[in-house]
């Protein structure tokens, strides 16, 4: 089985990397790609982790969900195989982003009336808008994350501030530059236009897969996804979006060891996902899928200069 969507405390992920492998390995994963937002930090600690005796059996892909912006909301795409020694530089600006945009919204919070103090994070990790909740929580002014994001940090909160400007087409090219397959994460969880409308677009800029299979898509979207795919000769992958088991906290401590649908559902599928944790493996997906992949990685590399990617 494998799992090709998981995150660790580099980004908004609740497990250093070394705790998700053993978490994989306890629930069948054989191979495990770790997906943290804008950053590729997490890679080394989860290979290492994955190289010892008890993790022989698993194999950890490298990726990045990459964090764009489309008609004014936000549009993920996840990028597999990347050329590391290329895409690092442009991501520490990604990186930078985030800071910018973490500060920007504590300042709102503070203005509202609501100080907070945000966590340390080395320089090589990606703040967003759970780690603002937490700390939220934390300064007592709420009682659980999902409250913070309900009364200031959702899409349209008080607190709330848009990504810099980066679109989806500009994440792409990104990507496909520095030898990365792009694949279109969760796109029944995107806000900001219909799958129908915005598929092609993505197709022509380049798009070379698509997150078919995700705990928050239907079995009618699922097929519907699938149809694009055979439609316009996209790989399909999958995962379970992994940020934690149920109710794990991450602290500043920890965090400095380790360093939806287009329409009125989405909102309620949106609350469903911080709601309801999903575990690993939870769509028991073949591992039929990686090869595809992996023949589409190599095939980006041809002239590219030589990577480092974790073995």
């Amino acid at each position: 089985m494998l799992d090709l969507h998981s995150h660790t405390t580099f980004s908004d992920g609740t497990l250093t990397p070394t705790a998700l492998v053993a978490a994989a390995i306890a629930a069948g994963v054989k191979a495990l790609a770790i997906t943290d937002h804008d950053t590729l930090a997490g890679w080394d600690e989860a290979v290492e982790a994955a190289q010892k005796p008890s993790g022989s059996e698993l194999e950890v892909v490298p990726g990045v969900e990459l964090s764009t912006v489309e008609n004014g909301r936000s549009l993920h795409i996840l990028g597999f195989y990347p050329n590391r020694n290329l895409l690092e530089p442009p991501l520490q600006e990604r990186i930078e982003g985030r800071r910018r945009r973490a500060q920007q919204m504590a300042e709102k919070l503070a203005e509202l009336g609501y100080p907070i103090e945000l966590p340390a994070m080395p320089g090589n990790m990606a703040p967003g808008r759970p780690h603002l909740a937490t700390a939220l929580v934390n300064a007592g002014h709420a009682a659980t994350k999902r409250e913070a994001f309900d009364r200031w940090l959702g899409d349209h909160g008080p607190a709330y501030v848009q990504y810099e400007k980066f679109s989806a087409a500009e994440g792409i090219q990104l990507l496909r530059d520095c030898g990365a397959v792009p694949v279109w994460a969760h796109p029944y969880l995107f806000k900001g236009s219909t799958v129908d409308a915005l598929m092609p677009q993505l197709v022509e800029a380049g798009l070379m897969g698509v997150e078919v299979y995700h705990p928050h898509h239907s079995p009618s979207d699922v097929r519907r996804l699938e149809e694009y795919c055979h439609r316009y000769g996209l790989l399909m992958t999958g995962g379970s979006d992994y940020h934690g088991p149920p109710g794990a906290k991450t602290s500043s401590k920890s965090l400095s060891k380790s360093a939806s649908k287009g329409s009125a559902s989405a909102k309620q599928s949106s609350k469903k996902q911080a709601e309801t944790p999903v575990g690993l493996n939870h769509l028991h997906l073949s591992l039929a899928l990686l090869e595809p992949l992996k023949q589409a990685a190599a095939s980006l590399a041809t002239g590219l200069p030589p990577t480092h990617h974790p073995t």
